[in-house]
């Protein structure tokens, strides 16, 4: 017999495609994606975490991420460059 894995109801459907296309895992999309629904979404985010600034990232760190959102040209950017590419996708 095959087990199934449990499946969570995930609250805000778009929220979640979005942060799935940006690369972000499921476990992280489906918490984010519910947090909003036991308040309001400017209060999760109040709630949330400190994500340290891309400013202090290293150019190969910027570029693994840069590739998992897909940004291309990436390999030629300097830290500027990807820095922007990054806020803006």
């Amino acid at each position: 017999m095959a087990q199934t894995k449990a499946r969570t109801s995930v609250k805000d459907k778009a929220l979640y495609k979005r942060l799935r296309n940006l690369g972000v895992s499921v476990k992280e999309s489906t918490r984010v994606a519910n947090a909003g629904a036991k308040t309001s979404r400017k209060k999760a985010g109040q709630r949330g975490g400190a994500a340290t600034s891309y400013a202090t990232w290293k150019v190969p760190e910027l570029r693994r991420r840069a590739k998992q959102v897909g940004i291309k040209g990436r390999s030629t950017m300097n830290k500027k460059q990807l820095i922007k590419a990054l806020r803006t996708t």
